[in-house]
């Protein structure tokens, strides 16, 4: 029985509409190019969250130059993983996580799947809420009222709506639409982007700069775990989704350079920016509400200009994680057109940022920490996945689409037993060496969160070394070569 929508697609210029599902791409239709996936990545991590998470860094005691080593290894490597991962899509030219089938089986895979969405989830609606206050905060400047969204319950609804609108006009489109809008918004709001940069950069304290005292090495290896499990590794399971359209004759090398320059660019540009703002302002890193703090740092008139590009920059990164979360939930099953599976997952991020902006009290900062732990399981995905990659050079697309005893990827009761079993190896000796919860008051903290390891955020690490491990000692891929 096979699940998602079996309609034939559209193609994949851009202003066409996409109507396939997760059923895999047939090699006729892959014309896609590396450089089109430079953008895709370019422009989804253009947000301005990229400064308070350069800010972090200095106000852990890094130096700025510190940070953009950080930033250099954190982000550039951990988007090389998304590359590499991507090679899958091209080979079997169907979503990561329907590929993924292959792996863990029809019913192992539901795991995966599962926290997958709810992490796109998550992430969506955080992007959801910060471009809301962004957009309202422009609306209260223009209007010249009080910026607090609960005075203004109408106001606040209207600009989550008009958000989640601009995002399900792209997401909802497609791979055509949303590459074609990527690349040339990407020039739009980068150039906006640059603009309110070359500001800040006047309002940076270089003799605070110049007089900070290095940090540890043991303290630059915990930044570029927290900089990798926050960017790239969160993408990895997506990476798939667009390299789908790729063709054959794309190099492997090409696809991982895609990926670490394309995301790697943006984000050092920006984490480097953030910690040179907070080596002369740490409560910067602090700040409830980044989006206002940053803004504080400008003149009046600089406000309009930055408040764009910050909605435009989170608009951009929202594009991708929705057009994956309706693919996502195509996977576990659910019987819907892509393009209403994409309504369904934007409806749920509506009601989040709904709760957060004029309901909630403080939860704003516990959620993103219960979506950043999140990155254990993720990774320990990517650990197998990532094994079963170099083994396995062909995935069958009538297999991926079967979801009964009938499959190719039945396996034992619908489960891959060795794929499984390291997954949820890894995820336990992940979370050992992990603090799970807000800094200041954690939910839970591992026995092992104590060692050097788990006090440099290095959980992550152990999380993909023990699932790709785990993997290949048990066996690895059924699959031949």
């Amino acid at each position: 029985m096979a699940t998602g929508t079996t309609e034939t697609d559209a193609g994949t210029a851009g202003g066409a509409l996409e109507t396939r599902g997760i059923e895999p791409v047939p090699v006729a239709e892959r014309h896609g190019r590396p450089g089109e996936l430079f953008w895709v990545w370019f422009a989804a991590n253009i947000s301005i969250l990229g400064l308070p998470l350069g800010a972090t860094l200095v106000a852990s005691g890094l130096t700025v130059w510190q940070a953009v080593i950080a930033a250099v290894l954190g982000a550039v490597g951990s988007f090389a993983i998304v590359g590499a991962v991507s090679i899958a899509g091209r080979r079997g030219g169907a979503p990561g996580l329907t590929l993924s089938r292959a792996v863990f089986g029809v019913r192992g895979n539901i795991g995966p799947t599962l926290v997958s969405l709810l992490s796109r989830l998550g992430w969506e609606t955080v992007n959801t809420t910060t471009a809301a206050f962004a957009l309202l905060s422009l609306v209260t400047i223009v209007a010249g009222t009080s910026p607090a969204a609960k005075d203004h319950p109408v106001i606040t609804i209207a600009c989550i709506a008009v958000f989640v609108l601009c995002t399900v006009l792209v997401a909802g489109l497609g791979h055509g639409v949303l590459v074609a809008v990527q690349r040339w918004a990407t020039w739009v709001f980068g150039a906006l982007n640059i603009l309110v940069g070359g500001f800040l950069v006047a309002t940076v304290d270089w003799t605070a700069v110049a007089a900070a005292t290095p940090a540890p090495t043991g303290a630059v290896v915990a930044a570029v775990g927290v900089i990798a499990a926050g960017t790239g590794i969160g993408w990895a399971n997506a990476s798939a989704d667009m390299s789908r359209y790729q063709s054959p004759s794309v190099r492997a090398g090409s696809l991982v350079l895609s990926a670490a320059a394309g995301a790697g660019i943006p984000l050092v540009l920006l984490i480097s920016l953030g910690s040179l703002l907070a080596a002369g302002d740490p409560a910067l890193a602090e700040a409830g509400d980044p989006v206002a703090a940053i803004r504080d740092l400008l003149p009046a008139w600089m406000a309009i200009p930055y408040l764009v590009a910050a909605f435009g920059g989170l608009l951009l990164s929202n594009h991708l994680s929705v057009y994956s979360a309706g693919l996502t939930t195509l996977t576990l099953g659910v019987r819907l057109p892509r393009v209403y599976a994409v309504v369904v997952d934007v409806l749920v991020t509506f009601a989040g940022a709904i709760y957060f902006m004029l309901v909630a009290d403080g939860f704003y900062t516990p959620f993103i920490a219960f979506i950043s732990a999140l990155a254990v399981p993720i990774t320990a995905w990517v650990g197998v996945f990532a094994v079963d990659m170099l083994r396995r050079t062909h995935y069958d697309p009538d297999a991926l689409m079967d979801t009964g005893r009938t499959s190719r990827y039945w396996y034992r009761a619908g489960i891959e037993p060795r794929a499984t079993t390291a997954w949820a190896l890894a995820i336990v000796a992940g979370y050992l060496f992990a603090t799970v919860g807000p800094s200041s008051q954690p939910w839970f903290t591992g026995p092992l969160a104590g060692t050097w390891f788990g006090e440099n955020g290095l959980a992550w690490v152990i999380t993909f070394v023990v699932a790709a491990g785990a993997y290949a000692l048990l066996g690895g891929s059924r699959e031949p070569r």
